[in-house]
């Protein structure tokens, strides 16, 4: 039987948000993308980063690598920088520290650097853009696995990331199972879709014969 982060893997994230979309569930991580062309979607348990601004108050260690630390094999891990785009809060080394342990990739609200290096070893990252500017004296590292929030959306250790093309949907762990069966009902559904106008069949036929504007209804 395939693992939830299997059937994940097999939808896109706007079957995914329509899905959440039919649960009134929170989604839609608007303005973050992948960094390089080619990038891998990915799908995977969440690790969060809770990052803060630099000041009198110093860090304790280097930014993300206590996340690195706890994920296990196919993590993602979600950073919160609260969508500054001004300050890198992710680069190369960290992407090799993760690549190496089989972490799945990062997406991050906020801004990343070192993009060359994410594609040699072909990395998957998701973020705000990129920046040439170190996160070392302006921000730092505030909490690792707690509570966090990601465009606007609520994400918590061990909630489930899909990232692909079109961006990012977080679903919550305890609302899963119902949203990845709906969101593979809504897929067939699409797929059939294609499959009769690719037959031959007018638009308003098919659209009219699957009812699409009420394809969202529980």
């Amino acid at each position: 039987m395939s693992t939830l982060i299997e059937r994940l893997q097999r939808l896109s994230t706007t079957n995914v948000s329509d899905a959440l979309d039919v649960f009134s569930l929170k989604n839609g991580a608007f303005g973050v993308k992948p960094m390089y062309e080619g990038v891998k979607k990915i799908a995977g348990r969440a690790v969060t980063v809770k990052l803060t601004a630099a000041g009198l108050t110093k860090g304790k260690t280097h930014l993300g690598v206590k996340a690195i630390e706890a994920a296990e094999k196919g993590d993602i891990i979600v950073i919160d920088n609260g969508g500054r785009i001004d300050t890198s809060c992710f680069g190369g080394i960290l992407a090799n520290g993760a690549s190496c342990k089989g972490l799945a990739g990062v997406v991050i609200d906020g801004a990343c650097r070192d993009i060359d290096d994410y594609v040699e070893i072909g990395f998957s990252v998701y973020a705000r853009g990129a920046v040439t500017a170190t996160a070392r004296g302006r921000i730092m590292e505030e909490a690792t696995n707690i509570m966090i929030q990601f465009c606007g959306i609520q994400v918590r250790p061990g909630d489930y990331v899909l990232a692909d093309r079109s961006g990012v949907v977080i679903v919550p762990a305890e609302r899963v199972d119902e949203v990845i069966a709906k969101a593979e009902e809504l897929f067939q559904k699409e797929e059939d879709m294609v499959r009769d106008i690719r037959s031959g069949k007018s638009m308003l036929e098919v659209d009219t014969a699957y009812n699409y504007e009420k394809m969202l209804t529980k």
